[in-house]
């Protein structure tokens, strides 16, 4: 069987986009909520085994490790929304101009990011900068 008449996977043959980027970035970001989501519930279930479990659980999402783990979730659930607002745009049928969908991929990326840093600021004011 001769190699050189094989076709290519469309992912080797172009450059990579931006919007094919963002495109999976989205999917990975839903990948991201689904395990994160995990990581809270147990969390949220270590309370009713009582306090040594809680207390466990406390100790790994408030170590550095899992405060990392927060921050990434948190800005995977801002950049999933943003870019499904912006999904629901298109679904509309507004955005599909090249010059707008540059512009609104850029939007989702700067409002998830700043909408990250404000939510964790306000949680850092809240606890008194603990």
């Amino acid at each position: 069987m001769k190699s050189g008449n094989r076709p290519l996977s469309p992912f080797l043959m172009y450059r990579p986009q931006f919007t094919s980027i963002l495109s999976i970035t989205h999917r990975l970001t839903g990948i991201a909520l689904a395990a994160g989501t995990l990581l809270f519930t147990y969390w949220l279930t270590s309370a009713s085994y009582g306090p040594e479990a809680f207390a466990r659980a406390q100790a790994l999402i408030g170590s550095v490790f899992g405060r990392l783990l927060l921050f990434g979730w948190t800005l995977a659930l801002f950049y999933h929304l943003c870019n499904g607002i912006r999904h629901l745009a298109w679904d509309a049928g507004w955005g599909f101009e090249l010059p707008r969908l540059k512009a609104t991929g850029w939007v989702v990326i700067v409002v998830s990011i700043t909408l990250t840093f404000l939510s964790w600021a306000a949680g850092y004011a809240v606890r008194g900068g603990a």
